[in-house]
Parts: C-alpha cells; structure tokens; sequence
C-alpha cells in the first residue's frame, strides 16, 4: 500500500489488517537473536525515560523517535545517538513509522489521550504496544484497545512497572499465603504534594511546536502553556486527573492483593465492583486544575471494599507511605509502597518485609520477551492493564457525574444516564476518530 493512501486510511480509523498480515508474521518469526525495532513516541519526561531504557538495551533498535515538539525531539535523537552509536530518525508524526514493515513496536510515552488511537492503529499494522497508563483517555478508548489487541494477536504491555518488580510479587505471595485471615477490605491512596498550576493566560504555541498534531481527537482550543507539557493531566480534555495519573499504580496493586487474599479463601474478585461512588473537588488549590485536588472513591464488591484516597496537597504519607497500598485482613495487613512492602500481625507488629526498586528496565525486558514468546506480559493489556485502568474512569466517572453509579461490565454501560455521559467523549476531532469496535 502506498504511503498517502496509508495515512489517509489510519487517520479516519478505518484501514483494514490484511495489507500488513505478511510484516506480522514476520514479526512473530523473529529469531531470539535479531533486534527488535522500536518506535518511541511522546519523549519528554516519562516518555524520555522509557526512550533511556530501551535505548539502553542491546536487543533493541531505536529506530524512530517522534514528538510534536522540535526542540524535544532534537534533543532526544542526539541522546540516543550518544548512548547508542546509532541515530535514530526524527518524526513528529507516529504514522510514518507505523509505515515500516520492518518496524516491531510502538512505544508510547504520550498524553493520556494519545493512548489509544496509535495503539490500536500500531495492532492493525502488526506491530506491538508498550502504552503508558492508564490504557485510555477514557473507558471506551481503553475496551477498543483491548479489542484491538485481541483481533490482531498484538502482545500490548501497559506501563505499570511494579509488576514487574520481584518484591511486589513475593508481596503478593504472603497475602496469598492466607496469613492475613479474612480479607473484606483494601484501600490506596495518594498524599504526596503535587504543588498549584496556578492561572496562565492564553498565547502562542512556541516554535518547532505541532500543536494541532499535539491536539490530535482533543477539542480545539487556544494554546496555553498550563494546558501542555506535564501539567496536561490535570484538565479533562487530555488527561485523567491524578486517579488516572499515579491512582492507577496503587489501585493495581490493591486490586491485586484483593484478588489473592480472596483467592486464598477460595472466594474470587469480581471483574467490576457492583457500585462506585465519589466524592471530593478542588477544595486547596486556587489554580486551573479541572479534576479534583481531594477525591474519595469507594469501589463496592460483593464480598469486599476498596477504596482510594487522595490529598495532593499533604506535605505527609500515610501508613508511612506517601503513595501507597494495604490490604487487611481479621488475623493482620500488609501495607505496600513505592520502594517497599510491609506486612503486620493483629498485634500491629512486623512480622515481614521486602524493598525494591525502579523495575522500568525490567518491565521493558519483560514485554521484549512476550514479543518473542508471544506469551502474554506482565502487565497484559486484557488481563492487568484495562482491569486497573477502568476502576480509574470508574471513578472519575462517578465523580463527574455526581452519585453513586453501577456499571454493567456485560454492556460497558452505567445503569445511570448521567455517568453514561462520561463513558467516552462527546466528540473526536476530525480526521481522528475512534472506531468502533466492529469496525476494527
């Protein structure tokens, strides 16, 4: 297929799987010594780290780096040149390399809401996905990536990193061991400082900026500094306010320990809680932030709750923990941070232990071995990924629409009209449009 007729048909979201089936069967041919080539795209702050640690690895090829901003990219493909001997080519549009049949992988470091329409372009065009979290923008962007995936036998690995680290996972053992008894009730939370945004006027975008490719589905608005690089999240057009930011990591990791206490019990974790409710607002910072500064979920199960906390304004942690997770049982809890885990009696004593670290390479290394295994990773998008990601739109979705809410995981649906609203958005912006599921 010629390249025009390429990129017309993957911006309107309607290109078909066949032109590409022969580059995909290649792929998954793949001998365990051959590089495999990568495409990063969206590299400034966690993108840049995801770009250092594939860069870094000998297995990998970086062959493309892309992102709307000029000066970002510039500095980024001179990195990698330094790092690797190679340079990569610069793009700002994530189409061209999904163009190369000898491309593996597309990475994606973006704005939530570059999540989802590149990765299930990439899985029509055979290529595999490491997406950051959350899976989408919102609740139907992150079920047509799953679909995506499952249709095209894509290995889609979400970039939840802490699955891939050895001491969550003896952590995990423990409660599965049964020593915390009766489980009925998990929570986590966020209290770490996230600091105002304060008020910025509107202006220009700077030079070497693509801001309407920055834009992409989102709605057309003027240009404002606050409303770009890193403080996107924070306004409901891009991003998916610090529940999808950071909550995503601890509702993973409760969800988990959730799912192995019960299991212990010989009980099982529902896929969705029957009922999810949300209260809070912008009730410390006087700035531009649209999602909420203080925000409790709670996450009703038929056997247990869970809840999520956040306070982004406490200079303090919790638990000894500023980001972080505990699931307690009648017989003792076990409480799980960024860097450590910790588990407890009924008396309130340690009774065991374990510390990690950043496990990003490792995650990296573990999706690179499901792409030749074609076993699924770590942090499937399926499996893992969307499960985590969706208690995140849940509750966003309950907040936004101001009560209690049940969602049928059968329909995708809420059984309450005014949560339906805010099951995906209103509108996409020409030319990108998120297909349909049948249209996949």
């Amino acid at each position: 297929m010629k390249r025009r007729h390429f990129m017309q048909a993957a911006a309107a979201g309607a290109c078909s799987i066949g032109w590409f089936a022969g580059s995909a069967r290649a792929q998954d041919r793949r001998g365990a010594n051959d590089r495999i080539a990568v495409a990063v795209a969206g590299v400034r702050g966690r993108g840049g780290g995801l770009l250092r640690a594939f860069a870094s690895l000998d297995e990998v090829e970086v062959r493309y780096i892309c992102d709307v901003d000029a000066r970002v990219l510039d500095q980024a493909v001179a990195a990698v040149e330094k790092q690797t001997g190679r340079k990569p080519r610069a793009i700002k549009d994530f189409r061209q390399a999904l163009d190369d049949p000898s491309l593996d992988a597309l990475v994606l470091g973006t704005p939530d809401h570059w999540h989802a329409i590149p990765t299930i372009l990439a899985c029509r065009a055979g290529k595999d996905v490491y997406v950051e979290k959350p899976d989408g923008h919102n609740i139907l962007e992150g079920r047509t990536m799953v679909a995506a995936a499952a249709k095209y036998g894509r290995i889609v690995q979400l970039g939840t990193q802490a699955r891939s680290d050895p001491q969550l996972h003896q952590a995990i053992d423990y409660v599965a061991s049964g020593k915390l008894g009766r489980v009925r009730f998990a929570k986590a939370w966020e209290s770490a400082r996230q600091g105002s945004i304060g008020h910025t006027p509107d202006g220009e975008p700077p030079d070497g900026v693509d801001y309407d490719l920055w834009l992409g589905p989102a709605p057309l608005r003027p240009f404002n500094s606050r409303r770009f690089h890193g403080s996107w999240r924070w306004f409901f057009d891009y991003g998916t306010g610090d529940l999808g930011n950071d909550g995503v990591h601890r509702l993973d990791k409760a969800r988990w320990g959730l799912e192995a206490a019960l299991a212990a019990e010989g009980k099982r974790l529902p896929a969705t809680p029957r009922s999810v409710s949300a209260h809070g607002g912008k009730h410390y910072f006087d700035d531009d932030q649209e999602w909420p500064d203080t925000l409790i979920v709670a996450y009703d199960y038929p056997n247990c709750v869970l809840t999520y906390e956040m306070r982004i304004w406490s200079p303090y942690p919790l638990d000894g923990e500023s980001e972080g997770a505990a699931v307690l049982g009648d017989e003792g809890y076990i409480v799980i941070g960024n860097r450590r885990w910790r588990a407890f009696n009924a008396q309130g004593e340690q009774v065991a232990d374990g510390a990690g670290g950043d496990t990003t390479i490792e995650h990296v290394q573990d999706f690179l071995r499901s792409m030749r295994t074609r076993q699924k990773p770590a942090a499937d998008l399926e499996t893992v990924g969307h499960p985590s990601s969706l208690l995140c739109h849940l509750g966003n979705a309950a907040w936004r629409a101001g009560r209690s809410v049940r969602f049928d995981p059968a329909t995708y649906t809420f059984a309450e009209e005014e949560a339906n609203r805010h099951l995906t958005r209103p509108r996409y912006r020409e030319p990108w449009r998120l297909p349909k599921i049948e249209e996949l």
